[in-house]
């Protein structure tokens, strides 16, 4: 895993977020022996998530995380809370068949608002915005895509809208596309802290959360299992393997079963007013249809928050911030000059069909994986069914991804060095310049 994020001026490895979120809740490594009914491994979206309901309905919960809290994805996102999948809604029950695929369609189409309700209920500050979401077409090929996806979400009875040229210009205060879909379930939030907030609300539950507690070893151990880290132990009937791309330890095969592709954010000064007022008025997050895609969004105190495929590391830093100085000119010409006050990047886990995974790894050892660029929302939902299933509320016939073993993509390794040099070269070469 690489853990190496350069950042401008910045000395935390979550850039901005680090630096205007909440502070996460005092937590303790492990250091002795607990039991509990389930312990949770991974303390992002979807362990904390988890560990939440569980508290909720009374089961005792241990999560460990090997760092610290929202350490992985759940720290270094964009912040857009999306409903749904990458894939379009058609592609999803293809692969996965009308029964399952439509089941997850609904859930995900309604995982934005339990996020939402969430940090409602909690009172966790996370500079949430539920104004939508905007997918902005690139030319007449995006627009025919989002075409696509309005016609195949709208028959689906989601309140999506198909936007003109015009009415997107209006929207995001450019006039660089065709037009744009706006997902009226979406928003977004400021993902650091929303992180921190969940694992507040779990223990406040009830749940016990130890950071710097890497899982070991899971053995088996009188009908249950026994996870032992460095300093302890915890014993449990069930596990929830929630480490997801940044997985280490017993189950290796959760982050060898995706493949890394980078993210990197840049994120402005505050703006000036008039430039505040003129892009994005409406706040909502953004993204485009390219290929190599770009996204871009504000945050509470109006710095513009610009993204895209790479790392930021070696040759990477200075292509990418060069790119990202041009692209924003280009898009936003009101701009003018740039500067970029922090900068960050992580890893989206990509399957080879570009869905989710359910899995169950040993008897009572279960988890899902493989969010493809959707964390935020599916995370926390599909905390909440791995709850639930726990507890008996959900039948395993009843879950939204059928079973399946985890399996190696082909060329992993290879398509992960293509995916960040040719980030690389398509920022070089892109015809935005």
């Amino acid at each position: 895993m690489d853990l190496e994020y350069p950042v401008l001026k910045c000395s935390r490895t979550h850039g901005l977020w680090a630096r205007t979120a909440p502070p996460a809740p005092i937590t303790s490594v492990l250091r002795e022996s607990v039991t509990v009914d389930v312990a949770v491994v991974g303390g992002g979206y979807t362990g904390l998530s988890t560990a939440l309901h569980l508290g909720q309905a009374g089961t005792r919960v241990a999560v460990l995380e090997a760092a610290e809290i929202g350490f992985g994805g759940s720290g270094r996102n964009v912040g857009l809370v999306n409903a749904g999948m990458w894939v379009m809604p058609d592609v999803v029950t293809a692969t996965l068949g009308e029964t399952y695929g439509e089941r997850l369609l609904e859930l995900l189409g309604g995982a934005p608002g339990l996020v939402f309700e969430l940090v409602g209920r909690h009172g966790i500050e996370c500079e949430i915005e539920h104004s939508g979401t905007l997918h902005c077409a690139v030319g007449r090929n995006g627009l025919a895509e989002l075409e696509q996806r309005a016609a195949q979400w709208t028959e689906r009875g989601a309140p999506v809208r198909l936007l003109n040229a015009v009415e997107t210009a209006e929207r995001v205060g450019s006039s660089a596309y065709a037009g744009s879909l706006l997902d009226l379930r979406a928003g977004t939030i400021q993902p650091l802290a929303y992180v921190r907030g969940l694992a507040r609300a779990a223990m406040k539950s009830g749940a016990r959360i130890f950071t710097h507690s890497r899982a070991l070893s899971a053995t088996p151990a009188a009908g249950g299992w026994t996870i032992r880290t460095e300093g302890g132990s915890v014993r449990a009937d069930w596990l929830v393997v929630a480490t997801d791309a940044y997985g280490t330890g017993p189950w290796p095969q959760i982050r060898t079963e995706q493949i890394h592709l980078p993210y990197f954010n840049f994120a402005t000064q505050p703006l000036a007013a008039n430039l505040r007022h003129s892009i994005l008025p409406g706040l909502q997050g953004a993204w485009d249809t390219r290929q190599v895609l770009s996204s871009f969004r504000m945050d509470r105190q109006g710095r513009l928050v610009f993204g895209s495929v790479g790392a930021l590391r070696g040759s990477g830093t200075r292509v990418h911030e060069a790119w990202a100085k041009r692209a924003l000119r280009k898009i936003f010409p009101q701009l003018d000059e740039v500067a970029f006050e922090s900068a960050w990047y992580g890893q989206i886990g990509m399957t080879d069909d570009n869905l989710p995974r359910f899995h169950k790894l040993a008897p009572n050892v279960i988890g899902f994986s493989g969010y493809n660029g959707r964390g935020i929302a599916p995370g926390t939902t599909f905390g909440r069914v791995l709850a639930e299933h726990i507890n008996g509320r959900i039948p395993e016939s009843q879950l939204p991804l059928p079973v399946t073993p985890p399996r190696v993509p082909r060329m992993r390794r290879l398509k992960e060095a293509f995916y960040e040099i040719g980030s690389q070269i398509a920022h070089i070469t892109d015809a935005r310049n």
